[in-house]
């Protein structure tokens, strides 16, 4: 399922996405825009633009179909961005390496969406044959 994620993702929705080029977020999401896809940022904080696009407070606030949500947050705060990943119609949530939320995945997985946890998008994309 993941190589499945990995090889139909066109838009991604980078949530907790960072602005310092320090930050593990910032480096993602740099690394997959290089890579050809389309990277919103995702984060109330920060306002302008990030990786070429605007800034969004919310998923619900990007004007186009996301289909992967990249998650940057503590697992204590996946499941409202998972309820929001599910009301925009995204296709499927990626939990960064370390993050994880067991009832969050399941509720992701109930509504029909592709789920990856505990892995880093960047390092797993790079693999791809």
């Amino acid at each position: 399922m993941m190589e499945q994620v990995l090889r139909s993702m066109r838009t991604i929705a980078v949530v907790g996405a960072s602005d310092r080029p320090d930050r593990p977020s910032h480096g993602v999401a740099t690394y997959l825009q290089r890579a050809g896809f389309r990277v919103f940022a995702v984060n109330p904080k920060l306002s302008g633009e990030l990786f070429g696009n605007p800034v969004y407070a919310a998923l619900e606030d990007i004007p186009e179909p996301i289909d992967v949500v990249d998650v940057f947050r503590r697992p204590e705060d996946v499941p409202p961005v998972v309820e929001s990943a599910i009301a925009v119609r995204a296709k499927a949530v990626w939990l960064q390496l370390g993050i994880t939320n067991a009832n969050a995945e399941a509720r992701a997985r109930d509504a029909g969406l592709s789920v990856v946890a505990n892995r880093c998008l960047k390092v797993e994309h790079a693999r791809l044959p």
